[in-house]
């Protein structure tokens, strides 16, 4: 092993130069084969579990038929499946709102534990540890039942639907997360970065907005897709408080079909259809999270 020299083309047209020394090229590997063989085979595994439902309702399908049931259990989910759909993509509204709201103020309550000022740190953490160990579902009782049905604004009555105090209930704990995971990727990162930036005549808020926060998106993204999914899989809470969504409608089909036999299959029907929004978001996580791994 050696290492090259680096010599000009002519050296007698330089005078007095000195050969450099240059590092090594190192071969780096395939990029992404773990990940591609992970991926591989959390989708076989993924698919496995759909086979292995969709047959236990085929076979149950086909005992009520041959006992001289009037319809199947596929027949009747395919029945309500637009209901359920229309339900579903309710939730995911919620989710997609209840995400965003508790995003943006997670990552200002994140930068607030990080700051200089005692007090305003403080204030931060016990707003973050309140929420953080808070039952999300008491959060939704007391936001359903504190934050009245209307608001007068300048004379003008503005409706607060149920739905809306939903996703304010959910987005307080995913703001409470989000506050953690940002306060840990800023402290996560070199200190001397904030020094040389203050060399360079940086003020906090400008290193902050320049320096760090791009460097905390890579180390954010993953446990940020993580969260949506757990956020996903929390949103048939919302029902509970008499909101509409899957849950509510899946019910609802239960009580007009009026057939004990249908229980068990319906609600893994639902399953199912978080199963198949919630597993790809898992999948891209663990790709994320081992492309983005820091390398020690």
């Amino acid at each position: 092993m050696y290492l090259p020299l680096k010599l000009p083309q002519n050296p007698e047209q330089r005078p007095g130069y000195m050969p450099v020394l240059l590092p090594m090229k190192s071969h780096a590997a395939p990029v992404g084969v773990g990940t591609m063989v992970q991926s591989f085979l959390s989708t076989k595994m993924g698919l496995f579990v759909l086979a292995a439902f969709l047959i236990s309702l085929g076979a149950a399908s086909y005992a009520q038929a041959a006992s001289g049931a009037q319809l199947g259990t596929i027949a009747l989910l395919w029945k309500w499946t637009p209901l359920l759909a229309k339900g579903f993509g309710f939730n995911v509204l919620i989710s997609i709102l209840s995400m965003a709201i508790g995003t943006v103020l997670g990552v200002c309550l994140g930068i607030l534990q990080v700051s200089p000022n005692g007090i305003i740190r403080r204030v931060a953490w016990l707003v973050t540890q309140f929420f953080r160990n808070s039952p999300w579902l008491v959060l939704l009782f007391y936001c359903i039942l504190l934050i009245p049905f209307e608001i007068e604004v300048f004379g003008t009555t503005i409706p607060f639907p149920g739905w809306l105090k939903a996703v304010i209930g959910l987005s307080l704990p995913v703001m409470a997360y989000m506050s953690e995971y940002m306060r840990g990727a800023i402290q996560s990162l070199p200190s001397g970065q904030w020094e040389s930036a203050d060399s360079l005549g940086f003020s906090r808020g400008q290193t902050m907005r320049m320096v760090i926060l791009p460097q905390t998106v890579k180390r954010l993204l993953p446990p940020w897709m993580n969260l949506y999914a757990v956020l996903t899989m929390a949103t048939p809470l919302v029902s509970i408080v008499g909101v509409d969504e899957i849950m509510s409608f899946a019910r609802a089909a239960l009580a007009s079909e009026n057939r004990v036999d249908l229980l068990i299959p319906m609600y893994l029907y639902v399953l199912c259809w978080f199963f198949i929004y919630c597993f790809p978001i898992s999948g891209l996580t663990r790709r994320l999270e081992n492309r983005f791994a820091v390398k020690s």
